[in-house]
Formats: structure tokens, sequence, C-alpha cells
């Protein structure tokens, strides 16, 4: 498989959202899509990541982007997440990793000296025509959102 970088067709894919209802990239097309994929539903990280989109949804928006969160929990698993965090955006379910797969965020993870596989933070930037324009991997959050909100105002299409 080709490494994915910026500046090639970011891989589409069709996944359950918190409903259970069907949700592909390609539904998205016209619009810029920040995609960000993170290791765990009700985990203190994850959660604040996600909040932290949340919070800063009505920018987005602003800017022309939709975003949409993976990560290998359930539908009902992020039908709870959504509900108790009020999370405006699709949370989409990658149980079987696939998705993940494609866009090579799940490896390898080291805690203390136990190694196990699991999703590596990591955001995409995707624009109007499908194509990655930028990606961060080994999201470290503070500032992050910034970076990405920065990184639309500078895209072109």
């Amino acid at each position: 498989m080709t490494p994915l970088a910026p500046g090639q067709p970011a891989p589409d894919f069709t996944l359950p959202d918190a409903q259970s209802r069907p949700v592909s990239l390609h539904d998205f097309r016209g619009k810029k899509v920040v995609l960000f994929f993170y290791p765990k539903d009700m985990t203190p990280t994850c959660t604040k990541e996600s909040c932290e989109f949340r919070d800063e949804h009505s920018r987005f928006l602003d800017l022309g982007a939709a975003v949409i969160g993976i990560s290998p929990d359930s539908p009902s698993s992020h039908r709870k997440f959504a509900d108790k965090y009020k999370l405006p955006y699709p949370l989409l379910a990658d149980e079987n990793k696939e998705v993940c797969g494609l866009y090579d965020v799940w490896r390898w993870k080291k805690l203390f000296s136990y190694e196990y596989m699991g999703v590596e933070r990591s955001t995409f930037l995707i624009d109007e025509n499908g194509v990655l324009v930028r990606e961060w991997r080994k999201v470290i959050l503070k500032n992050h959102l910034n970076q990405v909100l920065d990184a639309i105002r500078n895209s072109t299409t």
C-alpha cells in the first residue's frame, strides 16, 4: 500500500454513525473535511479532544469545513459519548479498523514497557475535491485546533 501523503486523494470509506446510519466521505464533496481519529470514547484525552472540536465547531462551519470523528468504538458507544458531551458532529464506528488501516493510524503503541496495537491520534484535512491537504500525526492537543483552523484558512482549491 502506498503511504498516504498530502496531494493524494483521501481514501473514501463508508462507516456507521452513532445511529448506525451509513456515512461516506464522498457525501462531503464540496466542503472541506476535518477527519480526526481518536483511540476511545469516554477516556480523558479523547473526551478533551472531542469537546475542543465541539467548542470550536461553529468556527469550522464558518470556514466551510465539516468535522468527523472516527474510533474503533461501536455506534452505541458513540451515541452515549455524543449525548453525554453534546457533540454536534458525526462520530463514526470503525470496529474492524479498516479505515484506520487506510489512513495508517492503526499502529503499534507503547505504554511503559507494554506494547499494543491502537489508534494513533491523528487529524487529516481534506479539501472540497476529496484530496488530502494536510495531516497531523501523534497529535498533542495543546494548540492543535488552532493549527487545524489556520490550515483551513490557508488552504485553497
